[in-house]
Formats: C-alpha cells, sequence, structure tokens
C-alpha cells in the first residue's frame, strides 16, 4: 500500500464528532490523503480538534469547494496553501430535453419542479410546498416531485413523523393533486432518469454556510436550471446566471422564479446549458485524474521525506 485515502465526515466515523477516526489515523505509516465531505462552521472543540489534526497528519487535504478552503481559515486558522480542491464528482449524464425522458418515470404532461435526497428539516421542502398554490395557479401542469427516503438518523429517533408533516401541509394548501413523494432510495440509473426528466431543479436548503451540496452538483451535471437559497455552495456555484438564487423560507420567491423557468423553456434550456458546462470538470473521470495526482505526489513526498523515529522503530521492528 503506497497512500492511504481517508474520507472524513462527522456522521461516517464512530464517537463524538467522528473521533474514532483518529485512532484509525495515528497508526499509519504510509501517506495519507484527507477528503473533507463538508466543513462545518461554528465547529464544536471536538470538530475542530479532529479536522485540524487530519490535515496535520495529511499529505494532502482535500476540500470540494472554495468556500470550503475560506470556511477552513475562517473556523479553523487553515491556510489555503495546504488544501487541494476537488470538485464533488457527478456522473456523466447526456443533455437531453425534458420531455424525451418523462414517460420514463410517470410524468408526462406535467412541468416538472424536482427535490432530491433525504427528507429532512433542513433541506426546506416546506417553502416548495406553500410556493405551490401560486404556482399551478399560473402553470396548472405543474407537479412538485419530493424524491427520497427519510434521513436514516431521522427515522430511527422519530420513525416518519416529518414527512407525515409534509404531507399535512400538501392536503392544507391544496396542492395534493400537484405534489408527489417518491418515497425511497433510487439507484443511479434511476437517478438520471429522474434528473433527465426535471425542468426545474430547487435545493431551498436552510443551513447558509454549507460548503458542499451534492444534489446541487448532480442538477448540474444534468443540465438544470437550479432554483436555490444563497448557501455558501450554491452562491459559488450558480453564479454568474447558472440558476437562480432566493432568500430561505421565501415561497413567493420561490414561485416567481419557478412559473418563470417553467413558461419560458428558452430560459430554462440557456441555463442549464450553462449548469451543464460548468460540471464538466466535475465528471468521474476528471475527479479521478485530481485524485491520481495528488495521491501521485503524497507518494513522491513521502518517498523523499526523511524516515521519522517512528517509522524508523516501525523498520527495525518488522
Amino acid at each position: 500500500m503506497k497512500v492511504v485515502s481517508l474520507q472524513y465526515g462527522d456522521d461516517i466515523w464512530g464517537g463524538e464528532d467522528g473521533s474514532f477516526i483518529l485512532d484509525f489515523i495515528r497508526t499509519l505509516r504510509v501517506p495519507m490523503v484527507v477528503t473533507l465531505h463538508d466543513v462545518p462552521s461554528n465547529p464544536s472543540l471536538a470538530q475542530r480538534l479532529i479536522i485540524t489534526e487530519l490535515v496535520d497528519r495529511a499529505a494532502a487535504t482535500i476540500v470540494m469547494s472554495a468556500s470550503a478552503v475560506a470556511e477552513m481559515g475562517r473556523s479553523y486558522g487553515i491556510p489555503a496553501d495546504r488544501l487541494d480542491i476537488v470538485p464533488h464528482g457527478v456522473p456523466h449524464l447526456p443533455l437531453v430535453a425534458a420531455d424525451t425522458i418523462k414517460p420514463r418515470v410517470g410524468l408526462q404532461g406535467r412541468a416538472v419542479i424536482l427535490s432530491f435526497g433525504f427528507l429532512d428539516p433542513s433541506k426546506g421542502c416546506e417553502s416548495i410546498i406553500d410556493a405551490m398554490p401560486a404556482v399551478v395557479e399560473a402553470v396548472p401542469t405543474a407537479l412538485y416531485v419530493m424524491m427520497g427516503a427519510t434521513d436514516p438518523d431521522r427515522l430511527l429517533r422519530d420513525g416518519d413523523k416529518y414527512r407525515a408533516t409534509l404531507e399535512a401541509r400538501v392536503a392544507s394548501r391544496g396542492v395534493g393533486q400537484s405534489v408527489r413523494f417518491v418515497d425511497r432510495f433510487v439507484g443511479r440509473v434511476e437517478l438520471g432518469n429522474w434528473l433527465e426528466a426535471a425542468d426545474v431543479i430547487a435545493t431551498p436548503y436552510l443551513d447558509l454556510d454549507r460548503t458542499v451540496a451534492a444534489t446541487l452538483s448532480y442538477a448540474m451535471a444534468a443540465g438544470k436550471p437550479i432554483v436555490s437559497t444563497p448557501y455558501a455552495y450554491a452562491t459559488e456555484m450558480l453564479s454568474p446566471d447558472r440558476g437562480r438564487l432566493v432568500p430561505p423560507g421565501s415561497p413567493a420567491e420561490l414561485a416567481k422564479n419557478f412559473i418563470e423557468l417553467l413558461l419560458d423553456p428558452e430560459l430554462r434550456a440557456s441555463m442549464g446549458k450553462r449548469a451543464y458546462d460548468h460540471s464538466r470538470g466535475m465528471v468521474w473521470w476528471e475527479i479521478g485524474a485530481k485524485y491520481r495526482e495528488i495521491f501521485e505526489r503524497a507518494t513522491n513526498a513521502a518517498d523523499s521525506a526523511p524516515l521519522s523515529s517512528a517509522q524508523k522503530f516501525a523498520a527495525v521492528g518488522a
């Protein structure tokens, strides 16, 4: 083994904020490349200690956005020259007209707004539901598809209470025929079909410090216009004019942008094409090539570095 590629998120490893990862990295005798899946703002003491030790011990540290680099400097005191930016990877999807794919997922004849990923209150789905009466009045064929299972941690803790509150909200707004829940996890091919069938994709997340969002990356890879709140990653990825940004908790602004995009196919196509073009550097083989370069750099640096005392001891013991 020449290098260890380590993925860190505080919900991946056990212990407080994923602290069990430290037991693992302290035993390594080969170079380590760390990928930080997210960079928490206002970190707890445990998060700060874990992330700073990971960076200190790593031959290279990868983050997924420029906003993550800024957060690392602001909240952890780690300078930009110690970090590599490798974007969140995405599948290669062809740029196709949504109406040609809609029959595959039972959406023919509908103007489709899609959100996807685990259901959780931080995703802002309530605002989309609240926007739908105005959207349906202007675009009667509009359909909001809420695709995704309930977040597993929330499901263990509360059951499906949160989904029930969303269903009740749909009923109270009188849009039961214009909102569809897809309550399951879907595989790669089916997810691609849903993305390609959407006319607009929404990520109205409430955490404005969020430095990466796989959902937004995948929406761009499908060449879709995106309406989002201005969380850090969305602001970075959707400028200039690769999407629309609206304030959090603003159904009226969501409705205004949904209506404009659903009624203007040329605007949808041009905005989606700009998002698609930007995402070409994020497809898996491009990301793989970037990782390979970083792995080779880490390995070469380790090969040329003098052995530490611990490494000399380990070598003698072997």
